[in-house]
């Protein structure tokens, strides 16, 4: 559904965004995650139309972006950082304004507003000012503006920025909702709204992609290890040691008598082996679980390297 080859944005003697090469499949949601200033609202104006590449190409649902303009808008619905509302219209006008600029008419208007509507729960409010809903019930008339024409794609850039929490909670279902009906690009730097979303993650960092995969195969690939957290009855003195003497055991910390984290390559027989020989110790097993690397950790490895450890 979306093609991006080489993208690269110049001003100047800065880069902008450096050579991408992505792809997001039909019905996909996607997350485009990276710090500020890293350039992904770059990326997502240069797809939408609303800036010219220095160099590579975009396609859209086999459009070329600059070749074919038109047919590549009529395809994407985006709500950009700050939503294009007019504050002084009522709700339900300014979807049919929206929809009648980007070409719906007859009798497909109002079925087309009706939708959006219904899609992003604005029926309560549908004939209230803009400018007296809530923060929250604003970012849904902006994604209603993006729906509005039914597009194949849609691209949200920083959705949830200053909403509180139930409001932010409410935009991640409205996502959910979306997501196989709609070609979904959801570009942020909030990672939980990503985990929360997202099937397949894109990292950038300085204007590079950095990483792009499941979130599952991200935390594997990028970090090769595997935490261990281990609850025993009572563990004897050589306990510690035993299991640092497993094979693929990189680190044993007791966190409190009871209470021990280990860090372990990745193997899928690694809590196998460590409960064994917990039990082998006489030391009582209560519980063993074992978790990857999540977001945060993969993110600030990425895009912070060596600094990430001093991160709070």
């Amino acid at each position: 559904m979306i093609i991006v080859e080489n993208l690269t944005k110049k001003y100047g003697e800065h880069t902008a965004i450096d050579r991408l090469n992505f792809h997001v499949r039909k019905g996909e949601v996607v997350g485009f995650l990276g710090p500020n200033g890293a350039g992904k609202s770059t990326t997502m104006k240069i797809i939408t139309g609303f800036m010219a590449p220095s160099e590579g190409i975009a396609r859209v649902g086999g459009f070329d972006v600059f070749e074919n303009p038109i047919e590549v808008k009529k395809r994407i619905g985006y709500l950009p950082e700050t939503p294009p509302v007019y504050a002084d219209m009522l709700v339900r006008d300014y979807l049919t304004f929206v929809a009648q600029l980007k070409g719906v008419e007859g009798a497909s208007l109002k079925t087309f507003v009706d939708r959006a509507i219904e899609k992003t729960h604005l029926g309560a409010v549908q004939k209230r000012l803009i400018q007296n809903l809530s923060k929250g019930f604003k970012q849904r008339v902006g994604i209603a503006q993006a729906l509005v024409s039914n597009p194949e794609v849609l691209i949200l850039d920083e959705p949830t920025v200053g909403l509180d929490p139930k409001q932010v909670a409410e935009i991640r279902d409205l996502i959910r909702e979306l997501r196989g009906e709609h070609t979904v690009i959801l570009s942020t730097h909030i990672l939980p709204e990503v985990q929360a979303t997202c099937e397949r993650i894109i990292i950038i960092n300085h204007g590079k992609i950095v990483a792009q995969d499941s979130l599952a195969n991200l935390s594997t690939l990028k970090s090769g290890s595997r935490r261990v957290h281990l609850k025993v009855r009572k563990a004897n003195a050589d306990l510690q040691e035993r299991l640092k003497a497993l094979p693929g055991i990189l680190a044993v910390v007791s966190t409190s008598p009871q209470d021990w984290q280990i860090d372990a390559t990745e193997s899928e027989d690694v809590i196998e082996r460590v409960a064994s020989e917990v039990i082998k110790n006489g030391a009582g097993l209560l519980e063993i679980t074992s978790a990857r690397a999540d977001l945060e950790e993969i993110f600030l490895k990425l895009t912070y390297g060596n600094e990430a450890g001093g991160l709070a």
